[in-house]
């Protein structure tokens, strides 16, 4: 599964607002909630809290990707947000995460949810996309960044 069939531009938050990390799960589940309006958002970020207690999905390198599973969804939901400022979440290296994809799979999805966590974090990894990605002017260019990027995945 394609990062760029599941995420809609309409789902990418350019400039977070967000400073703190339970900010950010409200903000990039209401930019889910704004093309997936069926879900209930008290429920999406209760379940992102969840596994945040379970250790933080900030990996790295200014890199988080909140994820969770959701018992009434009958497909993988995806929102992409980027803080200039960046936002501390409580990441492996210490450091300020600055872009986030927020990932909502359905409850009994195993080998998708990990393919697609992989696909991100495989994305990310990239130095320079993580740049272009910071320095994208809008959400258009961020969402063209991510779709050309990845078909070099």
């Amino acid at each position: 599964m394609k990062i760029s069939d599941l995420l809609n531009s309409a789902a990418v938050v350019p400039d977070l607002k967000a400073g703190n990390k339970n900010a950010v799960l409200a903000e990039l589940t209401d930019a889910l909630k704004a093309v997936e309006s069926g879900i209930d958002r008290d429920q999406v970020i209760s379940v992102l809290l969840e596994r945040e207690r379970l250790g933080s999905t900030g990996i790295g390198e200014g890199v988080a990707i909140p994820h969770g599973k959701l018992k009434k969804i009958d497909q993988l939901l995806l929102s992409f947000g980027r803080s200039r400022q960046g936002v501390d979440f409580d990441s492996m290296d210490g450091k300020p995460a600055h872009l986030f994809f927020l990932l909502v799979a359905p409850e009994d999805s195993v080998g998708i949810h990990l393919k697609t966590l992989a696909r991100i974090s495989k994305l990310l990894k990239n130095a320079d996309v993580r740049k272009r990605l910071l320095e994208a002017e809008g959400r258009d260019e961020i969402y063209r960044i991510i779709v050309q990027e990845e078909e070099s995945l």
